[in-house]
C-alpha cells in the first residue's frame, strides 16, 4: 500500500472533485437564472404610466388620432 491510502482513496478524490464541480455548475445556472428574472419577480415591479397606457391604446387602435391628441393634451 502506498501511503495507506490504496485504490479506494484514488476513487475518492476522483468523486470529491466532481461533487465539487458539479456544485460550481449548479451555482451559475442558478445565480445567472437570478439575476435574468429579478425585474419580473421584484417586489414594486415597473409600473406603466398613463402616458404609456394611452400611447398602446392608440397603437392597437382602440382609439382614434383625435381622441390620442386630447387625451394626451389632459395628461399632461
Amino acid at each position: 500500500m502506498m501511503g495507506g491510502m490504496g485504490w479506494g482513496g484514488m476513487w475518492f478524490g476522483w468523486i470529491f472533485w466532481l461533487v465539487i464541480i458539479a456544485v460550481v455548475i449548479w451555482a451559475v445556472v442558478t445565480f445567472s437564472n437570478n439575476s435574468r428574472d429579478r425585474e419580473q419577480r421584484s417586489a414594486f415591479p415597473r409600473q406603466e404610466s398613463a402616458l404609456d397606457i394611452l400611447k398602446k391604446r392608440y397603437a392597437k387602435g382602440e382609439i382614434t388620432k383625435e381622441e390620442f391628441e386630447r387625451i394626451k393634451k389632459d395628461l399632461q
